[in-house]
Formats: structure tokens, sequence, C-alpha cells
């Protein structure tokens, strides 16, 4: 996926930069990879990269976005037959490659972050600064929504959601005057709720952040069980490592990096598999100034030991 910025050249604005990109080929490209699986493809930018480098591998990409694999597919058919998109969850990675017919890769990337080519599309309702439905979907043929979730879950049921998805101090307040609006008319827009959180909490920012961030975070993580898929990609990505593949994490906040970097850790004194990358790695300071979405990023990798 990956929170890219819009790339200002080329003829398709939709195309984006990829975060981290030159590490992800450093990293991905150490083990000579005949396979690549990006199992969070987005529109393609890190697979353009590292397919570009590895002349020899085929990459099987997955996403629950069918408009982002429309773009990566555009993106990628200069690599031909070496490139094979799948619309699915990561949390599906064992099962996805078994169907394309690889037992085992040699590189696996997920980049956990929200691409910006979603994000700026206002009929999606993933952002609060474009007017647009309270959706949030990633996969367009699930049946939850944002909507449903502000205006049909109980107060204590939305508190619980802002407070452990989006870490809101103030989830309590924010769930009352939710509750308190919809019992009036239904919340049916992102500029409604964006309005609710700016009274609930004030219009200020809170060290640079809109006051409403977090809550758009909790929703959109819970809309598409994040975490969940998160949790069965980190048990079965590791088994469908060859013997010195390795995988890579991208994770923009605490929430996604801490179960990456436990599980990287637990398998690290397992001693089946490496931390290549001791401390989570982090984009350059040029990065973060062209793209200042990438400053939270941080890059983990785990190695399996050879045979």
């Amino acid at each position: 996926m990956g929170l890219a910025a819009k790339s200002d050249h080329g003829a398709d604005r939709r195309m984006h930069v990829p975060v981290m990109a030159v590490e992800v080929v450093e990293l991905l490209s150490a083990p000579r990879p005949h396979v690549i699986v990006d199992a969070t493809v987005g529109t393609g930018g890190h697979s353009e990269a590292l397919l570009s480098r590895t002349i020899e591998a085929n990459l099987l990409g997955l996403d629950r976005d069918a408009n982002a694999l429309a773009v990566a597919a555009e993106r990628l058919k200069q690599f031909g037959g070496r490139v094979r998109l799948v619309q699915a969850d990561f949390a599906e990675i064992g099962d996805a490659m078994r169907d394309a017919g690889f037992e085992h890769a040699d590189a696996i990337l997920a980049d956990l972050g929200m691409s910006s080519y979603a994000l700026d599309d206002p009929a999606r309702g993933f952002s609060f600064r474009h007017e647009g439905p309270l959706d949030m979907r990633m996969d367009q043929r699930g049946g939850l929504r944002a909507y449903d979730i502000v205006n049909e879950e109980t107060e204590q049921e939305i508190a619980r959601i802002l407070h452990e998805y989006g870490e809101e101090r103030a989830s309590r307040r924010i769930a009352r005057r939710i509750v308190e609006a919809r019992r009036r008319r239904p919340i049916e827009t992102t500029t409604e709720l964006r309005a609710l959180v700016e009274r609930a909490l004030g219009p200020r920012r809170r060290g640079g952040m809109h006051p409403a961030t977090r809550t758009f975070q909790a929703l959109r993580i819970a809309v598409n069980r994040e975490m969940e898929s998160l949790g069965a990609f980190l048990d079965r990505a590791p088994a469908m490592l060859a013997p010195g593949g390795r995988l890579a994490v991208i994770a923009y906040h605490s929430l996604e990096d801490r179960p990456v970097k436990e599980k990287f850790r637990e398998l690290g004194r397992g001693g089946e598999f490496k931390l290549v990358t001791p401390k989570a790695l982090k984009p350059s300071s040029r990065e973060v100034a062209e793209n200042p979405r990438a400053r939270s990023a941080r890059l983990r990798c785990v190695e399996r030991r050879g045979a």
C-alpha cells in the first residue's frame, strides 16, 4: 500500500511514489529472489522497483482494493508474464500463493500504510478532508461500512473502537457526541463526522494533528479488520519463505509496529530466523522532506535461515 506521495511527473497522476523504496529494494534483492510476493501491492510502486532490480524474478501482487489493482496492472504491464495480480487480503497469503503455483517465496513485502490513491478519493470516505460517504471499505465487496459502526453500534462499542484502534484518549466524549447526534438523524458523511469530533475536542490541532485523525483511523481499521488481518499475515507469511528468503514490513504507527516487532523478535529467538534489522529502519530526512506522509514509516526485516 504505502502512504505514498503523488508523483508530479508522468501522465498518470494515479501513480504514487513508494515509501522507503531504496531500502526495500536493498533488503529484498539480497536473496537474489526468483519469487516475490508484494502482499499489499497497492498501485505497484514497490513492485515496479523490485522487478526493475531483480530481472529474473516473478511477482505475485495481492491487494483488497480492485481500483488500486487496476492501476498496478497498468504500471506493471511492462514486465509482462512476470506479474500476477490477485484481489485478496494479505491474511490469505498462503492460499493465494498456492493458487498461483508458488510453494515458497524468496521475498515477501507488506506495506501497511494507507495509499493516498484511495485516501484522496472522496467517494471512498477515508479522509475527513473531503466530503464523502462514511464508507472506508478497502474491498468494496465487503459489507460493513463506517456508516454502520457510527450509526448502529452502542456508545460503549464506539468508544472501545476509538480507544483501541485510534489510541484516542477522548474516545468516550466523542462516542457520546456521536450517539447524541444520530438520535436526531443518521450521520452520513465524512464532514458531518469531522464536525462532531471538532465540537467534542475543539477545532485546534494537537501537536500538528487534526482532532479527527485518530477517529478516522480507528474506524478504518475496524471496518477492514486490519489488526486481525495483520495478525494472520504475521502468523502465516514466515512459513511461506524459502530458506534464505526475507520478509519485510513497513508500519506507520505503534498499533501496527508493535505486533510486527514482537513477532520478528519471537522468530529470531526460535533459531530458524534471524533479524536483518535489529532496529527498525526509518526514512531519510530527504525522503521525509519530499513526502511528509512517510515521516512515521518503520521498516523491519527478518530472514529465514538457509537449509
